[in-house]
């Protein structure tokens, strides 16, 4: 996982997996991104292979953390395989997730 900023945003990029094997390394690096920047929280998860409910859980966690800090949390570059995870679960109804130029037109 990487972080990185800008004046408007700040950015992290989650690895390949977001599943109960990762989460312990993954919570505490995206509630510090929260709690230490301002602006919107991009979540880049353009790499991400595998999610579980745990992983759709710390997703969940993190934007109500960002919403109490008065920020946003946004999912950039989502696989197919992902959106289709939220979509069932209907997270997409509750997490803000980046659609790409592609997928617009």
């Amino acid at each position: 996982m990487r972080a990185t900023g800008n004046p408007g945003a700040q950015m992290v990029s989650v690895g390949n997996r977001l599943d109960v094997g990762t989460v312990a390394g993954v919570r505490p690096r995206l509630h510090d991104a929260v709690d230490s920047g301002h602006g919107d929280l991009i979540v880049d998860l353009s790499g991400l292979e595998m999610i579980d409910a745990t992983g759709l859980g710390v997703l969940v966690g993190t934007h109500r953390r960002a919403l109490a800090a008065q920020r946003r949390l946004i999912l950039r570059g989502v696989p197919p395989r992902v959106m289709r995870v939220l979509a069932v679960t209907r997270l997409n109804r509750v997490l803000t997730v980046e659609l790409s130029m592609a997928a617009v037109a």
